[in-house]
């Protein structure tokens, strides 16, 4: 490399954006993941030791270190790393970068790792043919990818790989890296005069949402758009980051008074049949940061509290949604957070799934008492009391498939489950009345 292309190198990255020059540059400057990199985690480990020989998948939300690690990997190992954009790149690259693998190994057996970033936009056809180069160690594949591996790699690319999910950054996390960058002289800001309020720095954190390079790019604009003061200081405050990320900050403190006021009026618009009130809270929620996945919980307590047997079907589509969610995570997965709301907003409501705690209560109050000799399992029975089991009625045995008889232990009156008769309830109430005339 002579002089100029060494300057050019070095203008390169003093133009990069900041996201870009603050990736971090050994393992001890991740944030995040401790799960997959921390201390003593087995990927650490191989990282550190050089023996990274299985091929690896980093699943992930954006912004959530993938391509980050995958550059640490490069800095670290002895083998060639190679980059590659499964959005850019296609066959001929790749067959490329495999025939200098091979010949690279051939000649100074040196191994080759291959970083195909966005691996999931790589047709069947691309994907196959890392299979053979893959499979005989020519290649040590690292794929980056936002979208759920099982649906969208090919199996055997998936069975000759380790899959490594990560997680979004959390808010202090993302707070830690903005910091970072303020205070980085060489790669940052630290050698300007910055000062940012601390609601600006957690509205960035926050909106993020968990993604890193959304918070830099976004503090990036706020203190290249923000001009000095006559001291030559860049005020950074909240209504200025607001407009660098384009949201407005909303009064959500996940842990105070707003958090359980806006969460009590979501619940209660949907217990109260309101499906445009429901709505309103969950935007709310959604815009402040809350997590998806606890709002989902919430719905799964209301399918069975509040709409119970009046609508059977509600838990399974609230559990389906769910899923759906985890298969197609933010921003899409608001789709799924919204049908669960409105189905559960406009179904029939009926706590009589409620009657289990009268039940726990009764038992609470006046201790378990055993059942009746006759419903009891037979080889827990003592010889004189084997004849009494025969006093059993198999309700199949009788032609309505029911026969009178008593289920609940002696001086245990019952009368817990009073189901009101609404949608679905109607035809239990009626099975009910049924067989208390046949009684």
């Amino acid at each position: 490399m002579d002089l100029f292309e060494h300057a050019r190198q070095e203008e390169t990255r003093r133009e990069a954006p900041l996201a870009a020059r603050m990736r971090p540059r050994t393992l001890d400057e991740f944030v995040g993941q401790e799960a997959i990199v921390g201390p003593g985690r087995l990927l650490r480990r191989a990282i550190e030791s050089d023996r990274l020989f299985s091929s690896l998948i980093f699943w992930g939300p954006p912004g959530t270190g993938k391509t980050a690690l995958a550059m640490i990997i490069a800095h670290m190992t002895q083998a060639h790393f190679v980059t590659l954009s499964a959005v850019l790149d296609g066959v001929a690259d790749l067959r490329r970068v495999v025939d200098e693998a091979r010949e690279r190994r051939g000649m100074y057996g040196q191994r080759t790792i291959l970083l195909v970033d966005e691996i999931h936009r790589w047709n069947k056809t691309q994907q196959d043919g890392l299979l053979p180069v893959v499979e005989d160690g020519t290649i040590t594949l690292i794929g980056a990818t936002t979208e759920n591996p099982y649906f969208s790699i090919i199996s055997p690319l998936i069975s000759r790989s380790r899959i490594f999910r990560f997680q979004a950054l959390s808010r202090p996390q993302i707070e830690q890296l903005l910091r970072r960058a303020l205070a980085d002289s060489e790669r940052g800001y630290g050698r300007r005069r910055i000062e940012i309020t601390p609601e600006a720095l957690e509205h960035l954190a926050e909106i993020a949402d968990g993604d890193a390079r959304t918070a830099l790019n976004a503090l990036e604009l706020a203190v290249e758009s923000t001009p000095p003061d006559a001291d030559g200081v860049c005020h950074i405050t909240l209504e200025v980051a607001e407009e660098s990320i384009q949201k407005r900050a909303l009064s959500y403190d996940k842990s105070g008074d707003e958090h359980y006021d806006t969460v009590s009026a979501f619940i209660k618009s949907v217990r109260g049949s309101d499906p445009d009130a429901a709505l309103y809270y969950l935007a709310k929620m959604i815009a402040a940061g809350e997590d998806p996945r606890f709002i989902l919980r919430r719905l799964l307590v209301l399918a069975a509290e509040d709409v119970g047997l009046a609508s059977p079907m509600a838990i399974v589509v609230v559990e389906a949604c769910a899923q759906a969610f985890e298969w197609v995570g933010m921003p899409e997965g608001q789709y799924h957070l919204a049908e669960a709301t409105l189905y559960l907003a406009t179904a029939p409501k009926s706590n009589s799934v409620g009657a289990y705690w009268q039940a726990v209560a009764e038992i609470e109050e006046h201790g378990y008492r055993p059942p009746p000799v006759y419903l009891r399992d037979t080889h827990t029975l003592l010889d004189s009391e084997k004849h009494l089991a025969r006093a059993y009625k198999y309700p199949h045995d009788y032609p309505t498939g029911w026969v009178k008889q008593r289920y609940l232990p002696e001086g245990v009156e019952g009368g817990w489950f009073r189901p009101k008769g609404h949608g679905h309830e109607q035809r239990i109430l009626e099975t009910l009345k049924q067989l208390q005339q046949e009684k």
